[in-house]
Parts: structure tokens; C-alpha cells; sequence
């Protein structure tokens, strides 16, 4: 599954290169423009960390799309700042785009920036992470099936522990949306294939690898006989790994989220048992087509689902 990853990407970038008369600028403010002179609409994107591999994967996506549409393309980066995001979305209002991407940084407080677009008459659309808060209207949600993302990841913990038995911790980020979806469909697939394996430890690590690190470090003290660990993103297993190898442990099987580059790494060299592949440039093209579908007066579905699929040794090449 890890190829038709690399395939799509690489149609993506051929397709982005084709656009000859497609600009590519970043302003003063940090923002990335792209699109012809004469777009017809312009997209303002706030994405929570454009430094993240899946978050430059689905702008690649949402670039090649908007492309293809004759879009304006303006993506920011809200650097995990909430207060940074509703600012962004003011300024897309002033510009008077004509729809607004958000990858929330916040689930809940970012209802009163969608309230802001929606009074000035501008459809939001949300790509990856949800908006759970009460106020504010998005017409659709784009993302991976992150139930069954975690699904497919709980699938690989039975997969990997000797006899389907044994103690295992989740490395989280509880207050995302789609981490919450991960962890459920994660305790959901470890229900129905591998009843004897119990989760002894959840903890919040907010997604972040020297957080993660430090957490499994205090994991593995407190639970010695600790046979696995599922990262709910890349970064957290990959934390995880370098915890395990600083306490000398072994025979403790790391399961990942989205098959970053690296994180292939690891699964190949057996630092890692596997990962739930997700295909954000997909993500991003779809949500274009959400909004293209949109703009020509179509409704798009409120939810719109990529599938993930899995990484293991096997995959490697």
C-alpha cells in the first residue's frame, strides 16, 4: 500500500510542474500564493504546521488541484497557535476570499473564527482535524477514516504480540478530533481480534516527539513487562523508539501513524512493527474538489472520507 502513496504523490508534483502559468510566492507575512493572475476564486488555507511531512503532502494536494481548477492558493501557517489561526481567517476575510481551509489547531475555539467567515458570507471547509465546536457552519469535512485508521493500527498490535497477549500504553493527543477517532478505532480492532492484550497506560503527549520520548521513558519504568505501544502519529512513535533503545528494553512492539519517510525507515530496519498509512495529498485534492463542487453550485457531502490502509516490513523496499 505504501506505493500507491508515492505514485499519487508523484502525479500531484507532475501535475503542479505542468501549470506553467501557475504562480508560487511567499509575502512578508509567511504566506504561500499560488494560482494564475487571473484566477477566477481565491482559497485562503490555514494549516495548523505547515512544518509537518502530512501537512506539506496536502498542500501539495490542494496546490495541484486548485491548479488544475485555476484557483488562488494562499496557505499560511498557523503554527499551532490558536490566537495565530483566528487572526489568519480575519485577514482571509479582509481579502475577500471566496472560501477558507482550516486544519484547526484547536477543535473547540475555532467555532468563533468560522462565525466570522460565515457573517461575511464565506463557506469554510475543514481538512484533516474538525471543527467540534457549537458555533459556526462548515460545509464539509475532509479527512481519513480515522476509525478505521486505528483499526487497522490495533490490527497490527494482535498481528505483532506473540500469542495475542500482553500490556500495551497509547501515546496520545486527546483533545484532537482525529486522534480521538484513531484511539477508538485502535481499542475497538484490539476488542474484536486480541481480547487478552490490555491497554495499562493512556497518556497525552500532544503529539510531539521529545514529549513522547520522555512519556514512554516513564512508561516503561512504571510497567515492566510492557509488550507494545501504539503513537497516535509518527512523531510519538518515534519517540517511543528512542525511549526503548535509551532504557536497553526489548521484545516492546511500536505501532505508528501515517508511514511518514522516517517512520518507514524504522519499520524497514525493525525499529518498528508498522504503521496506518493515510494519503494527505489525497486530503488536500479532495477537498479542492469539495469546494470546486461547491462553487458550481453543487453541494458536497458533509463528510468526505480517504480510507487508510497499513505499513509493515513487507511494504519496505
Amino acid at each position: 500500500m505504501g506505493y500507491s502513496r508515492f505514485l499519487f504523490t508523484a502525479a500531484i508534483v507532475a501535475v503542479a510542474l505542468a501549470g506553467c502559468s501557475n504562480k508560487s510566492s511567499s509575502s512578508s507575512s509567511g504566506a504561500n500564493v499560488t494560482g494564475p493572475s487571473n484566477a477566477t476564486k481565491t482559497i485562503g488555507v490555514s494549516i495548523q504546521n505547515r512544518e509537518a511531512q502530512f501537512y506539506k503532502d496536502m498542500e501539495d494536494g490542494m496546490t495541484a488541484a486548485a491548479n488544475r481548477y485555476g484557483y488562488k492558493l494562499i496557505v499560511v501557517d498557523a503554527n499551532r497557535d490558536n490566537q495565530r489561526q483566528q487572526s489568519q481567517v480575519e485577514d482571509f476575510i479582509s481579502k475577500k476570499v471566496d472560501a477558507i481551509v482550516l486544519t484547526p489547531y484547536d477543535s473547540q475555539a475555532i467555532g468563533s473564527a468560522i462565525v466570522e467567515a460565515n457573517n461575511a458570507n464565506i463557506p469554510v471547509f475543514t481538512a484533516d482535524i474538525a471543527s467540534t465546536a457549537k458555533q459556526g457552519t462548515v460545509v464539509a469535512h475532509i479527512a481519513s477514516d480515522n476509525v478505521q485508521g486505528g483499526e487497522q493500527a490495533g490490527k497490527l498490535m494482535c498481528q505483532a504480540l506473540p500469542g495475542k497477549v500482553g500490556t500495551v500504553a497509547i501515546i496520545d493527543e486527546p483533545e484532537v478530533t482525529s486522534v480521538q477517532d484513531r484511539v477508538k478505532g485502535f481499542r475497538m480492532a484490539l476488542q474484536q481480534n486480541c481480547r487478552n492484550v490490555t491497554v495499562v497506560a493512556d497518556l497525552d503527549a500532544g503529539g510531539d516527539r521529545q514529549k513522547a520520548n520522555s512519556t514512554v521513558g516513564d512508561v516503561l519504568q512504571s510497567h515492566k513487562n510492557l509488550k507494545g505501544i501504539f503513537g497516535i502519529n509518527d512523531d510519538s512513535a518515534l519517540g517511543a523508539v528512542a525511549a526503548i533503545k535509551a532504557a536497553n528494553a526489548s521484545g516492546v512492539v511500536v505501532i505508528g501513524y501515517d508511514a511518514t519517510p522516517e517512520a518507514q525507515s524504522a519499520i524497514k530496519s525493525g525499529d518498528m512493527y508498522g504503521d496506518a498509512i493515510q494519503y494527505p495529498a489525497q486530503i488536500g485534492a479532495k477537498t479542492i474538489q469539495a469546494i470546486h463542487d461547491y462553487f458550481a453550485g453543487h453541494k458536497p457531502p458533509a463528510r468526505v472520507t480517504v480510507t487508510v490502509g497499513t505499513f509493515t516490513k513487507a511494504n519496505a523496499k
